[in-house]
Formats: C-alpha cells, sequence, structure tokens
C-alpha cells in the first residue's frame, strides 16, 4: 500500500476572498517548479490566470528560470479576492504520476473550516474532476454544466459551485478556450 501524502501547503486564504479555488492535491514534489498551487510547470492555470487578467498567457510567466512569477501571482490573487486549496489533505497516490484518477483521498478538507476564514466568499470553483466530485458528493450539489454553477448551503451560507475545465496540459481544450470560461467565471463573480 503506498504512503499517505499530507498536503504540502497552507491554505492562501486573502481574508477579503470572495472566489474560492479548489483543486485536487499538488502532484508529486519532483514536478515542482515553485511552492505554491499549481506547481507544475506543464499546468496552464497560471498561464489562464494571465490571459484572463492582462491579456497576455506568458505576464505570470518567468519563462527564462523555467517557472511562474510566484509574487505577482500572490499580489494578483490577494488584489482580486481569490483564495485557493485543495479538497483533499491527505492522499495515497496509487501510481507515481500526478492524475487525479490515481489519487485516492485518505482525508478531505474541512470546507466549512476554510469558509469561516473568508466570509465573504460565495462562490467556490473546482478545477478538475476529482475536486469536483467531492463537493458534489458531500454536498449533494448537482452537476452543473461546464462554465455554469449550482446553488448550495454550507453551514446556513449560500453558495455557488463553478464547474471549470481542468487546466491540466492532458485535459483536451486549447488554452484560448480554457481562459474564456475563466474569463467569464470571474466576471460573473463580479472579479474582472
Amino acid at each position: 500500500m503506498p504512503d499517505i501524502e499530507r498536503h504540502p501547503l497552507q491554505p492562501f486564504l486573502p481574508p477579503d476572498a470572495r472566489l474560492l479555488m479548489l483543486g485536487s492535491f499538488p502532484p508529486p514534489r519532483k514536478r515542482w517548479c515553485f511552492d505554491f498551487f499549481y506547481p507544475n510547470r506543464s499546468n496552464m492555470m497560471w498561464e489562464i490566470f494571465g490571459l484572463v487578467f492582462f491579456g497576455d498567457s506568458q505576464r505570470l510567466v518567468d519563462a527564462p528560470n523555467k517557472t511562474f512569477r510566484l509574487e505577482d501571482i500572490k499580489a494578483l490573487l490577494k488584489a482580486r479576492g481569490i483564495a485557493i486549496y485543495d479538497t483533499a489533505c491527505a492522499v495515497r497516490r496509487l501510481s507515481g504520476n500526478a492524475s487525479d484518477k490515481d489519487l485516492e483521498i485518505v482525508e478531505k478538507t474541512d470546507i466549512p473550516a476554510l469558509l469561516s476564514h473568508i466570509p465573504h466568499c460565495h462562490d467556490i470553483v473546482c478545477t478538475g474532476q476529482k475536486s469536483f466530485s467531492v463537493l458534489t458528493d458531500d454536498y449533494g450539489v448537482p452537476v452543473p454544466a461546464m462554465g455554469t454553477y449550482n446553488e448550495f448551503t454550507i453551514d446556513g451560507r449560500s453558495m455557488r459551485l463553478w464547474r471549470m475545465p481542468s487546466s491540466s496540459r492532458a485535459y483536451p481544450m486549447p488554452l484560448a478556450e480554457k481562459a474564456a470560461y475563466y474569463r467569464h467565471m470571474m466576471h460573473e463573480v463580479a472579479l474582472l
């Protein structure tokens, strides 16, 4: 049986956050190019954010160092009110890769506890099927169409759960199309 891995990062929770982004769990450390969420250099999340917020997919990329601009990313997230964490606190990797299908969730994240730190948040976006399934299973939220949301309640707080395309390059959708989904969601949440 593979070892249990604990989440290596603390939740990123700007106190004025109005949006909580939830992935599943970070990839193996050997795939990281920096110490933050979506750390795999091949993941498209920070390119998507570059297009959405700056009109430039490379704005948050540090190409010469094969990494991302961590301080620029954190500043953007704080300024726009975007919190980030994952739906799993502990997992077993059933293979050595970063694929969600090969993750066994051993301990789920306490979503109400995360939300208690960000009282202005009424929108959650899941960035992949594994993270989305945790929310739909635990809170009985029907699966919305891609790019849309369904409403639900956590501890008496009205929430919207958004379904977005995965930022993984393995997800078969061009960068510009993924960014269009995220741009629409950010506009609807009033972060754009």
